[in-house]
């Protein structure tokens, strides 16, 4: 009996360790994680001293911190061969208009030195106003416009999910001074909301989304009354501006005082007369570049929907290689003239110093492991993309003329960065500059002809065009 029960026992305990086994088999075939991986798992990380010091130390410390690779700070300086002539900083505050600051930026220099000025900014509230009820309307115009499509479709999808933000790209600010002009920042100063746009911003969008709802409702009605309907709605959200930002001046008074303390004459500007006589550049002079590796170099694009006037135009931009966009960028800087740029500035970014440099943290030594992908790799895995405008004012070059630094005007206010300014070394720009917008006059006619071809047309919802902030 003894004997037949040990042998049952045997039987039984056989049967449940393959069955076990096959479980596991099982398992690893469905990727589930066993207690065999993890054994596994456990017996490959050594339980070193080595290890405990680190788990003590990462799990305990800011990463960036001991990330810090020492020999990137060797050499650090803040000195440029060419720089364009700038003067203040600006602050975006705690608001996504960081596009809009980067454009006045650029444009900022023609006023300092056409009146000889100490410094100077824009009304970036005055321009807020307009794009939000421009981006409401255009909301609006594009449910009607698609009411009779199904709720889930893709585009009726992206635009509930988008109905209006603050952030940007150059075509925007283009479209926006064209139509409004520019004032002075004192004229219409900025406020609570202006320099905290989230909240009213998410309020705005609820109306929007319950207005949209509204029109879908009413598909089966003229174009004509809808645009009535339309009309009521944009009335409600103009009472949001308004309380929010303050109402836009059709005309004002202004005067200045020079670097010398001469004080002007008062004269009585329209907002469009201002920036005529201010500042009278033809913006559409401008050309806006690309580098994105995840598409064929040499061919013009347009993002659609990507615009804030209904009769605007859309994001256009000519995709180049970095290598290439640089030599532009290089020729509109030593010519005193700054331009827009884009990238992704939360990458490698030293806040201490304003350094922007891939050798600034050695993520690979502290954690022992690779961190292999490139550019196209990152945006394909949306590990990368354009997050932040600046102005590109600087540039700097070695005994044998390569460029080794770039410049960068920011808007966090003085005391961010390099006093306000961030210095990106030449390979950071390769690997996280997006966008780059430069005066048609410094680029290459073989370049400039690709605008005359029908672009290809882009949907709003690719990972890699979202608006900078």
């Amino acid at each position: 009996m003894l004997k037949k029960f040990i042998y049952n026992i045997l039987i039984i305990s056989c049967l449940t360790m393959f069955f076990q086994n096959n479980l596991l088999s099982k398992d690893k075939q469905n990727g589930t994680i066993t207690p065999e991986i993890i054994k596994n798992i456990k017996a490959n990380f050594k339980d070193s001293k080595t290890n405990k010091a680190l788990q003590n130390v990462i799990s305990g410390n800011d990463i960036n911190k001991l990330a810090l690779n020492r020999n990137s700070l060797n050499n650090f300086n803040a000195f440029f061969k060419y720089k364009v002539k700038v003067s203040g900083i600006t602050n975006q505050k705690k608001s996504g208009r960081c596009w809009m600051f980067t454009g006045l930026n650029v444009l900022r220099p023609i006023v300092i030195d056409k009146l000889n000025l100490k410094n100077f900014e824009f009304s970036t509230n005055y321009l807020f106003f307009w794009d939000q009820f421009e981006k409401a309307n255009l909301f609006l115009e594009t449910i009607i416009k698609t009411r009779k499509k199904a709720t889930n479709d893709r585009t009726v999808e992206w635009l509930f999910k988008h109905p209006i933000g603050d952030g940007g790209v150059w075509n925007l600010l283009v479209d926006i001074v064209n139509k409004y002009g520019l004032v002075p920042k004192g004229v219409m100063t900025e406020t609570y909301q202006s320099e905290k746009t989230g909240f009213i911003s998410r309020l705005i969008r609820r109306k929007l989304r319950e207005d949209g709802l509204v029109l879908r409702a009413k598909k089966n009605l003229s174009y004509k009354k809808l645009q009535e309907i339309k009309i009521t709605m944009l009335a409600d959200i103009y009472k949001m501006l308004v309380f929010s930002l303050g109402e836009p001046p059709v005309k004002f008074d202004w005067r200045y005082e020079d670097k010398k303390g001469k004080i002007s004459p008062i004269e009585t500007y329209t907002p469009k007369s201002f920036y005529k006589k201010m500042v009278g550049i033809n913006l559409e002079s401008y050309v806006l570049f690309m580098d994105d590796p995840t598409r064929p170099y040499n061919e013009l694009y347009e993002i659609e929907y990507d615009r804030n006037l209904n009769e605007g135009h859309n994001w256009k931009f000519i995709n180049l290689p970095a290598k290439k966009i640089k030599i532009y960028a290089e020729k509109s800087i030593i010519a005193n003239e700054a331009m827009y740029f884009s990238c992704d500035v939360g990458k490698q970014l030293n806040k201490n110093l304003g350094l922007l440099s891939i050798d600034n943290y050695d993520y690979e030594s502290l954690f022992a492991v690779t961190f292999g992908m490139d550019k196209k790799a990152r945006i394909q895995t949306f590990e990368s993309g354009s997050t932040h405008g600046m102005a590109l004012v600087g540039v700097d070059v070695n005994k044998k003329g390569k460029i080794t630094k770039w410049l960068l005007e920011n808007s966090w206010g003085a005391k961010k960065g390099h006093k306000g300014y961030l210095i990106m070394t030449d390979k950071w720009f390769d690997e996280y500059m997006f966008r780059l917008v430069v005066n048609k006059k410094f680029v290459t006619q073989d370049i400039l002809k690709i605008l005359k071809r029908t672009p290809k047309k882009l949907p709003p919802w690719d990972p890699l065009f979202t608006p900078d902030i």
